[in-house]
């Protein structure tokens, strides 16, 4: 048979974090700084919820807009924590994560040969989601002079008539920076002048270091032009639980609801009531993990900045995003070249977009131990380079 395959799917590249980690597949003795999740398990706590869900028979569906005892507690710690006000009853859809909370707000609000701006470097499926749905990215290159953000006035040039949305995430993947709430207003002003949708993935929230996070929803008149996509996977340690949300006007909500209940049903059950204790008693882990990375990212700062490799200070999340251009060598020949003479996976810059290039992503969600040994690792891979 002939085009079997939908042109926009044979036109997307494959992630470029999952196609180098097949070259990790099979190897003994890798320390892995690549993939962005946890070291730490899900707190016993939550863990012990989702088994006393179990056993207790919660194996059906749920509502498609999730648990309600769920949605009701996330309204509850929006207000308390940004004095955010959502209706759980039509303004909040527990997702499949954010991924899938991201997948929904593509496919509800964009049509084919619409734009959504995209800063880069940025996580590898925000562009792929946009071409899936029949949009175009707009991308703003984002660089080491502006510390890796979203400037008001790349903004504005970046956005004209047929512009309907922008993504911004913050903390970031891959760079860990974030913004404070002055540079928040001064995206909010663009944003409102153009009369555009700002869907902001903020995943990383709970793991600011330096300063507050701000919510984007939180200021003021851009609540209802913002679509505000949060979960559990990053602060709770709780990836493979698979729970997002997303919260934002109800004609939006309900349009995304609309595609999740004929694709997605619901959110697993199990996974929600343990969300839902998380969100009720995990306070106090929530804030260890913070302290630990907070202390491995100052040791790979240190460690980093000594061999040569500088990079912007990570204000959240749990990675760093280091220069490798005095190296001579292009990402993708580092990252390769390191793991075969040392054993030590990182993930390729380009992988998160062309602006990318010389430069590598290291997640820091590992133990200290490793982290010590990987940098002796690279200092040896440097030094014989």
């Amino acid at each position: 048979m002939k085009d079997i395959i939908s042109k926009r799917v044979k036109d997307l590249q494959p992630s470029g974090i999952r196609e180098f980690f097949d070259l990790v597949m099979g190897m003994r003795d890798v320390i892995s700084l690549g993939v962005g999740e946890s070291d730490f398990a899900t707190p016993w706590n939550i863990r012990e919820t989702g088994i006393f869900a179990l056993e207790r028979g919660y194996t059906t569906y749920t509502s498609n807009k999730g648990l309600y005892k769920l949605r009701l507690q996330i309204a509850r710690f929006l207000k308390a924590r940004h004095g955010l006000e959502y209706d759980p009853d039509c303004e909040i859809l527990i997702t499949v994560g954010v991924s899938e909370g991201l997948d929904l707000a593509m496919r509800a609000l964009i049509n084919p040969g619409e734009k959504v701006v995209v800063p880069q470097p940025s996580y590898v499926s925000y562009d792929a989601v946009v071409s899936l749905c029949g949009g175009k990215p707009t991308y703003v290159y984002t660089t080491e002079k502006d510390g890796f953000k979203l400037t008001p006035q790349a903004l504005n040039s970046a956005i004209d008539k047929n512009t309907k949305a922008v993504i911004l995430n913050y903390p970031s993947n891959p760079t860990g920076i974030s913004y404070t709430k002055k540079e928040l207003e001064a995206l909010k002003r663009v944003i409102l002048k153009h009369n555009i949708i700002c869907i902001t993935d903020e995943i990383y929230d709970e793991l600011t270091f330096d300063y507050t996070h701000t919510s984007f929803a939180s200021l003021g008149s851009v609540k209802n032009k913002t679509l505000y996509l949060n979960g559990f996977s990053k602060n709770y340690a709780m990836t493979g639980w698979r729970v997002g949300y997303a919260c934002g006007p109800k004609d939006i909500i309900s349009a995304m609801t609309k595609i999740h209940q004929y694709t997605i049903l619901c959110v697993p059950t199990i996974s929600q009531f343990a969300a839902a204790e998380a969100l009720s008693s995990g306070r106090r882990s929530v804030e260890a993990m913070k302290r630990e990375y907070k202390r491995r990212r100052e040791f790979i700062l240190s460690g980093l900045n000594r061999l040569g490799l500088k990079c912007v200070k990570p204000s959240g999340a749990f990675y760093v995003f280091p220069s490798i251009k005095n190296t001579q060598m292009s990402s993708l020949e580092f990252a390769k070249r390191l793991l075969k003479q040392q054993k030590v996976a990182v993930v390729p810059g380009d992988a998160f977009g062309k602006n990318g290039e010389g430069f590598i992503r290291i997640s820091y969600a590992c133990e200290m131990d490793k982290l010590k040994e990987a940098l002796n690792r690279i200092e040896e891979f440097l030094r014989k380079k």
